[in-house]
């Protein structure tokens, strides 16, 4: 029987299964894999986020403090460059499944974003490399903002941080995951749940350290101190992953992941006018094995990619015009999690608010803690990550194990669940934005007071506890798919949803102020002073799409559950050799008179 893609099904097996030790001999089970080689990533996971985080969420107090941009361009600066981090998370998938694997890619990324830091440190070091010192908030149109030869050396470091934290980012948790082996010990399916919420408790622990230490060491040593300690964060995580190279199981790149991709829809086309048949029938089997194969309804267009045109000859089809069972079941799985997608780039936007406007609300609040002691705002961003640092133990060793009874998942709820429980509490971390914001701004325009930056405790603690839902049912959720040697790339479309966000954010912060703008006064985003703006009102704004964003998650976690098939379609199609539909060609005409 002919293999769409030249391949007979034990190799493709093979395939699947492959795992190879750093000298690329077959891993043993005994010495690699499991949850102690997963710990070596985990810790880079942290230390990563350290340093990432550290810069990211206080970066748009440098740009308007040091390099004197405006509230509104260095907020759209800061999700530009976020937005960046995220995008670039594809070509670091693509580059692991295709080319590098996950390690390798780990490691030359990873000294690319530390080349950045340290760039990022020279320049906040040299006065030469920086606009004269000058007070914004007393002096703000007398400030020079950076331009040429300083712009240049800032965007350059940024944007090295960005290349090498992107493509680090996806890699870290499908490298991570590669350590369970799900196909021959069922058991290591809950330990990959765990590990996923294990590399959330490190994220969370990262973010904590970064938001607090290193953030009070830029604001009292300087941001050239700071960003240096996040060069060594950097290094430090480095140093750790390369210690458990003799532990890892790694998975060798399969080749390019576009090609078959591009195959299955260049095949449908060209066979577009195609009977699609009903049943999948392997040659003179027919019956006997067509029956004990559920086929996906959705997408049927693609099917006709299988259909094989016997007309005679025993000339082999190119695989750019017949293409197996599998390939089109996994090319369905890739377009079917699209919209589960884009439902998660509004929970997006939301965030991005938190490390921009919101930083600048803590800035015009009283940040006084004791006589001598100021929370730096940016340090407000900490709040979630410590209760989170508790609650994530906790929801995995108890509410997971209890759900676990009442719904029968290994994962306590399903990963589209909490998906949508995050996508829901989302909206109330606006709700409570605003609130607080129209409380702020009414007090210090009413009676002149500046009222305890621990108002702005709600939206920072709702947040947390709705992206611990959304952001690691995401993540299983998309590894969880049946898509053989493309689990970096799927972890690095979850990464591209933060991108997607980040820049809706942008474009929503340019659009606001242009409808709101009038010839008489600015938008409700267009000053530096957040008196005169009107950031309340984004705020509901926000609140308002965030709703509605959830209702259009609901419709499509219901459409996916429906139309998905058991995961095991693929594996009994492989396994049984139904590898393509038989037709046969009579003369010009194609009928199907071999489907019973």
């Amino acid at each position: 029987m002919e293999e769409g893609r030249g391949t007979d099904k034990g190799e493709m097996k093979h395939q699947q299964e492959n795992t190879v030790d750093w000298r690329g001999r077959p891993s043993n089970p005994k010495k690699h894999g499991g949850m102690s080689a997963a710990a070596f990533v985990l810790g880079l996971q942290a230390f990563e986020i350290m340093g990432i985080a550290a810069v990211g969420n206080n970066l748009i107090t440098y740009l308007i403090n040091e390099m004197h941009f405006s509230l509104s361009k260095s907020a759209n600066i800061v999700t530009n460059f976020v937005g960046t981090i995220f995008l670039l998370a594809l070509l670091g998938g693509y580059l692991s499944d295709s080319h590098l694997g996950c390690f390798w890619t780990i490691i030359l990324f990873g000294f690319v974003e530390l080349s950045g830091f340290i760039l990022l440190s020279v320049q906040a070091h040299l006065p030469q490399l920086k606009p004269a010192k000058c007070n914004m908030l007393t002096d703000g149109d007398m400030c020079e903002e950076a331009k040429g030869f300083k712009a240049l050396i800032l965007f350059v470091a940024l944007y090295l941080v960005a290349l090498g934290s992107g493509c680090v980012k996806p890699n870290m948790i499908a490298h991570g995951a590669d350590q369970f082996n799900l196909q021959t010990n069922p058991s290591h399916s809950k330990k990959l749940s765990t590990y996923f919420n294990a590399a959330y408790f490190a994220f969370s622990m990262g973010e904590l350290i970064a938001l607090t230490v290193l953030v009070w060491i830029q604001t009292h040593a300087g941001m050239d101190v700071g960003f240096g300690v996040s060069a060594a964060a950097m290094a430090m995580g480095l140093i750790v992953v390369v210690s458990g190279t003799l532990y890892y199981r790694n998975k060798p790149p399969q080749g390019s992941i576009f090609t078959p991709i591009a195959q299955v829809f260049v095949a449908a086309m060209l066979k577009r006018k195609q009977i699609n048949p009903e049943l999948m029938i392997n040659g003179d089997q027919n019956r006997a094995e067509s029956g004990n194969v559920v086929q996906t309804q959705r997408f049927r267009f693609l099917d006709k990619a299988c259909i094989k045109v016997e007309d005679g000859s025993n000339t082999k089809e190119s695989p750019w015009r017949l293409c197996s069972v599998t390939q089109v079941e996994q090319v369905k799985i890739l377009i079917s999690v699209i919209p589960i997608f884009a439902c998660t780039i509004v929970f997006n936007t939301v965030l991005a608010q938190l490390q921009t406007f919101s930083v600048q609300q803590g800035s015009a609040m009283d940040t006084q803690l004791t006589k001598s002691f100021h929370i730096p705002p940016a340090s407000l961003q900490s709040i979630p990550y410590i209760i989170l640092i508790f609650l994530v133990p906790l929801y995995d060793k108890f509410f997971v194990p209890f759900a676990r009874k009442i719904t029968g998942h290994e994962s306590g709820i399903s990963p589209l669940q909490r998906i949508g429980s995050g996508l829901f509490l989302s909206t109330f971390s606006m709700i409570a934005a605003a609130l607080m914001e129209k409380k702020r701004r009414d007090s210090a325009l009413g009676s002149g007071e500046i009222i305890s930056i621990f108002w702005i405790t709600p939206q920072f603690l709702i947040f947390g506890l709705s992206e611990m839902l959304t952001a690691v049912g995401l993540i299983e959720f998309f590894y969880k798919q049946s898509l053989q040697g493309m689990q970096a790339f799927l972890m690095a479309m979850t990464y591209c949803s933060y991108s997607f966000g980040f820049y809706l954010s942008s474009v929503l912060v340019s659009l606001v102020n242009k409808i709101t703008s009038s010839s008489s006064k600015g938008g409700w985003l267009s000053d530096n002073d957040l008196n005169k703006d009107r950031l309340d009102l984004f705020y509901w704004l926000l609140a308002v799409i965030s709703f509605l964003n959830f209702l259009n998650y609901l419709f499509w976690a219901r459409w996916h559950s429906h139309s998905s098939a058991p995961p095991t379609i693929q594996n009994e199609a492989d396994g049984m050799g139904l590898n393509h539909y038989i037709l046969t060609k009579h003369s010009k005409d194609v009928v199907d008179e071999n489907i019973p």
